[in-house]
Formats: C-alpha cells, sequence, structure tokens
C-alpha cells in the first residue's frame, strides 16, 4: 500500500490553549504505539482533511514531524458535534515489520436479483470486520459480491469474502452473516403489527365503555330534572288560585257541626 505523505509539527500548546490553535487552521494531535513514546504534534487542518478522504482508518501515512517520519495510521478523530470540524486526532505509529489490528468497512458491490425483483429485502447486519495484517497489507476495504443472492435465505458469510487468507486474518466467527435475502414482510413485522392492532381494538372499546358510563348518569339528571320542572308548575299553578298539586299536600280532615233543630 502507498504510504501517503503529511506534515506535522512538534506542539507545545497544551490543555485549553489549544483553542488558540484551531482559530489559526491547525489541528492538535499526539502520536503513539507499541514501544513509543508520546509525542505531540499539530497539522494544518486543510492539509489533513485531504489526507484523511484518501487513507481512511487503514492507509498508512508517512508523517513527516521536523525531520523525522513516523508510519502512522489515523487511530480516532474527535469531532465538533455541531460543526463536525476535527478538534484532535490520535495518530498510531506502526512497526512495518508487526502485525497490527484494525476495523475495515465492508462495501457491497453487484446487484442482488432477489432485491431487484422485489422478491425480498437486501439486510447487511454487519458494516465493518475486525482483521489483522502487516501495515503495507491492510485494505481500505472489504468488498462483498451479492450477486448470487437471487432468492429468500440466500446469504453471504464470513468465510465467503474474497480475502487474502495469507496475509489477512478476520477476526470473526466463519459462519458470521454479513449479507443475506429477508421476506418483504418479515414474521416478526407481522408480529408486530398484529399487536398494534389488538392495542387500538382494546383503547376502542374502552373509549366506548368511558362513553357509555357518561351517557347514563345523564339521563338520571335528566329525569330528576323533569321532576323538578313538574313540581315548580304546580307551585305556580297553586300560586294563581289553580288546583294544587296532590303531591306533598297534606290531608286536611274538617269537622261538620250537627244541624241545630228548629223549633
Amino acid at each position: 500500500m502507498q504510504q501517503i505523505p503529511l506534515k506535522a509539527e512538534k506542539r507545545t500548546v497544551l490543555g485549553r490553549k489549544v483553542k488558540a490553535l484551531r482559530r489559526e487552521g491547525q489541528i492538535p494531535a499526539h502520536v503513539f504505539g507499541h514501544k513509543v513514546k508520546t509525542e505531540h504534534v499539530q497539522v494544518v487542518e486543510s492539509e489533513f482533511m485531504k489526507v484523511f478522504e484518501k487513507a481512511g482508518e487503514t492507509g498508512i501515512i508517512d508523517l513527516a514531524v521536523d525531520s523525522q517520519k513516523k508510519p502512522v495510521l489515523i487511530k480516532n478523530v474527535q469531532l465538533h458535534p455541531a460543526t463536525d470540524k476535527p478538534l484532535h486526532i490520535d495518530f498510531y505509529q506502526v512497526n512495518l515489520s508487526e502485525k497490527v489490528k484494525v476495523h475495515v468497512p465492508l462495501e457491497i458491490i453487484g446487484e442482488a436479483p432477489a432485491a431487484h425483483k422485489k422478491i425480498g429485502l437486501l439486510l447487511t447486519p454487519v458494516s465493518e470486520l475486525e482483521i489483522e495484517a502487516l501495515p503495507a497489507d491492510l485494505p481500505e476495504k472489504i468488498e462483498v459480491n451479492v450477486a448470487s443472492l437471487d432468492e429468500v435465505g440466500k446469504e453471504v458469510k464470513v468465510k465467503d469474502l474474497k480475502v487474502d487468507r495469507v496475509k489477512i486474518e478476520i477476526h470473526a466467527d466463519s459462519e458470521l452473516v454479513v449479507a443475506q435475502i429477508g421476506e418483504l414482510v418479515t414474521r416478526e413485522m407481522e408480529a408486530v403489527e398484529a399487536e398494534i392492532e389488538a392495542e387500538q381494538a382494546e383503547a376502542k372499546e374502552e373509549v366506548a365503555v368511558a362513553e357509555g358510563a357518561e351517557a347514563a348518569p345523564a339521563e338520571g339528571e335528566a329525569a330528576e330534572g323533569k321532576e323538578a320542572a313538574t313540581t315548580e308548575g304546580a307551585d305556580e299553578k297553586k300560586a294563581a288560585g289553580g288546583e294544587p298539586h296532590p303531591v306533598g299536600r297534606e290531608e286536611v280532615k274538617v269537622e261538620q257541626k250537627p244541624e241545630e233543630k228548629k223549633d
């Protein structure tokens, strides 16, 4: 693999003062590694972004610190949460004669006939794999060819990947599925949809019961209102000289006097 050159300068500004470096277009970084003393450096942001686009996390960078060159990998880039501008870089210095472990992205190539014909859905449960190799043998990516996936259930496993197993060791189960054709509507989705429908039906039933409970007191109140209106009407009629309403009226007994005899 071709090494990509990048210039760096030793850094004396540490701590919170590195904000001044970022304003000047510099990115604070440090170089570390196995049996390597950590060194604080800084790189020009515009130059680093061009190199990072080419090298990613698996390409070897020929980092020139003053007059000394160091083969390094980009181990980590800390980004600003709002602007995605790089805030800090970790460079891992490698020994070209010693193997290193890195995560390499998987890239889907070809077209799955089952997905093209809408027979099934192309699923990619794994996006990267950890591998071990000499720095010079590290691939930028591992290709996953899905051209043979022509029906539901077909899959590509780690053991099917076209990788030079002599130079590259994949740290993953050989039976691990990296791509497969699934059903358009899976049984899990059907179960979820059935559960949602059951919950909706139950909610409608609860609403209907609640509305019925509210309607019953309303009818009782209407009956009480009717009785009250009848009583009020009777009172008004009595006040106008009419016949008193029998409801609530006490019966008054009148004693009759004996008739006087005429002489």
